[in-house]
Order: structure tokens, then sequence, then C-alpha cells
């Protein structure tokens, strides 16, 4: 898990961009507790691929709370959260399909073990997240999905 959670802070901008060495989950921990800069968003829309409008749906924001935030100050810690759980599940998806392009196109493609809906469209809650996580699970473990 830790090339998984190396990957995440890579999504995320790493040190330069949150403004902090994370040497450990308690490091993220309190780094999504004090709210990331905003320059994390535009990091994680140019890593993914993701509009700002699939972003924002992917976070449960509107996309002009969005705008708003990139521009100034830094994330709540829900936002920051959600980012989090975001940029975990884009890690997951390209560690289990071995490449970026094939994961961002998984998760924005309908998928039947979700009943017909699109990855990035369940993340927006917790239960979505863990219900993608199961399926890029079976994927990376051979099962049907």
């Amino acid at each position: 898990m830790v090339n998984e959670w190396q990957a995440v802070v890579k999504q995320l901008g790493g040190p330069r961009v949150l403004g902090r060495t994370l040497t450990s989950d308690s490091d993220l921990r309190e780094a999504i507790r004090d709210g990331f800069p905003p320059a994390v968003l535009e990091k994680l829309m140019n890593f993914s691929g993701l509009t700002l409008k699939e972003l924002a749906d992917a976070l449960d924001l509107s996309p002009r709370s969005l705008q708003r935030r990139r521009r100034s100050g830094r994330l709540a810690r829900f936002e920051s959260d959600r980012l989090y759980r975001l940029a975990r599940i884009v890690a997951l998806a390209q560690q289990s399909l071995g490449s970026h392009e094939r994961a961002m196109h998984w998760l924005k493609r309908g998928n039947r073990a979700l009943g017909g809906v699109a990855p990035i469209a369940v993340v927006d809650t917790e239960l979505g997240s863990r219900q993608v996580e199961n399926v890029l699970g079976r994927i990376a473990y051979g099962g049907i999905s």
C-alpha cells in the first residue's frame, strides 16, 4: 500500500503543491484537516484529465464553488477529504488497470457491477467509493467485474 499512498500524494501535487513534506499517514491526515491549498485542485484536474464539471460532480460540489476555491483560500476539511478520496480511487484504478489512460477510460464508462453507472459518478459518497474499490479489487485479483 506504500506505492498507493505515494501515488495519491503525487496526484495531489506532492510536497511542493501541498506545502509540506508528507512522510506518513498521520502527516497526510493533518494536511487534510488543515485543508489543502487550492493548487491541489488544478493538479488533480491535470493529472486525472477530469473537467471542472466532472471533478465537481465527483466531489459533490457545485462547479461554481469549485471555481471559487481554485482562486482563493484553503479548501475546507471536507473538501480536502473528498479530494483525497478521489485521488485514491484514481490511483487504485491505475494500479489495477495498468495505465493512466485505461484507468480514466474505465472510470468514465458505465459499469455493470455498479448498475450501469460510471464509477466516477458514484465516488461522491463514501459508500460509492467503497463499491468502486471493491470492483477494482475484483479486477486486480482476476474476478469478473
